[in-house]
């Protein structure tokens, strides 16, 4: 049996080899959808993604007969140990072929780097938290991914189970119909009551005011989702970051507040699943990539809820309903006929409750595990 090795990555060329892994493990895969490539330089860099202002990384690369054969990231987020007041590492960005061997090896060689930095156990995937892509494909393999969420092979789950990994917490993700919810005539009628008993507004984002646009989605952000678990705080430069990278993509229109006496008290962030034209791309903007993904994203029917939230004053009146009723309507004066909800914990009540209401379907599931050191 040949030998298995895994050594950090270092330089370019490793690095290269490291980000382009993906296209050998999922050559025959159609619904796998290519990372562009300089997204995920850039997500990787240590002096330009601001992740890494409160955390560390390092990546490894697997090889066996001289063939790049598995990838996987350690990672060290001391926000999210504050936060929840925990003492735990997380393995991210995992790539590997069907061998399990191979996969134990990754593991063993992530868990050995959290174990040296005095954490107590290993949580994941994290790419590299639970702000960016999170969790692993448990059901749904039908079915190709939404902006900014996981896919994987089946396999994974194999080799995660033969590991030792545990389950920690599951994720939904619903799926939505426009033309299902808006002919429910009590839906329709419900969210008009909840609007009028609760006297607030809805309104799109004013992109001429985008700084301060963003700052209330910052106040939202950090108030609404504080109680949930695993979720870690956007720093406020995470956030600039993040608005940067979105603002050439997002539709104003699909970007809601939620305002009650002219107080932001909810928001909501829904992007076109722009992953149905970064496929034609092939991870590639040039030469012909930009041209591909700008044809290809006038015929997006679908969009994705990414984050949905009333602050905790104003929960548990029916406002979420409102927001789905809100988004639901606008995309589809857009053409837009379907959203995915995600991602949603298995476990979040209000959250799993409102989507059921607008008679959504879990049609994807995902994982988060977890192994003692």
């Amino acid at each position: 049996m040949s030998s298995i090795t895994v050594r950090k990555v270092e330089g370019k060329k490793d690095l290269m080899s490291f980000i382009k892994l993906p296209w050998k493990i999922y050559e025959n895969d159609p619904n796998w959808v290519p990372h562009l490539i300089m997204e995920r330089k850039q997500i990787l860099d240590k002096k330009k993604n601001p992740f890494f202002t409160h955390g560390d990384m390092e990546l490894y690369l697997a090889e066996q007969n001289g063939e790049i054969v598995g990838r996987i990231a350690a990672v060290e987020n001391t926000l999210h140990n504050e936060s929840h007041n925990e003492n735990i590492g997380f393995f991210g960005f995992f790539e590997c072929i069907n061998n399990q061997d191979v996969a134990n090896k990754l593991l063993d060689t992530a868990k050995e780097w959290i174990k040296n930095k005095g954490l107590a156990a290993m949580r994941g995937p994290a790419n590299p938290s639970s702000n960016d892509e999170w969790a692993m494909l448990l059901e749904g393999f039908d079915k190709a991914p939404c902006l900014m969420m996981t896919y994987n092979p089946e396999y994974y789950l194999e080799l995660m189970d033969n590991y030792g990994m545990k389950k920690v917490k599951d994720l939904y993700a619903y799926l939505i119909e426009n033309k299902k919810l808006l002919a429910q005539e009590k839906l329709v009628r419900g969210a008009e009551i909840v609007r009028r008993r609760n006297g607030v507004t809805v309104r799109s984002a004013d992109m001429k005011n985008f700084d301060k646009e963003l700052e209330r989605y910052k106040m939202v952000y950090s108030k609404a989702w504080a109680p949930n678990w695993g979720f870690v705080p956007l720093t406020s430069i995470e956030i600039d970051h993040m608005a940067k990278e979105l603002k050439p993509l997002i539709d104003p229109d699909l970007i809601l507040f939620m305002e009650k006496d002219g107080e932001t008290i909810g928001a909501a962030l829904v992007v076109p699943d722009l992953n149905r034209a970064i496929k034609k791309m092939n991870g590639k903007l040039f030469p012909f990539g930009i041209l591909k993904f700008l044809k290809a994203r006038k015929n997006i029917d679908l969009a994705r809820v990414i984050t949905l939230g009333v602050i905790p004053e104003h929960q548990k009146k029916g406002l979420d309903a409102l927001f789905y009723y809100e988004i639901t309507k606008r995309a589809e004066a857009k053409g837009i006929m379907y959203g995915e909800a995600s991602w949603i914990l298995e476990d979040n009540e209000m959250m799993n409750r409102g989507a059921k209401m607008m008679d959504g379907n879990i049609y994807k599931k995902y994982r988060v595990y977890e192994i003692g050191i």
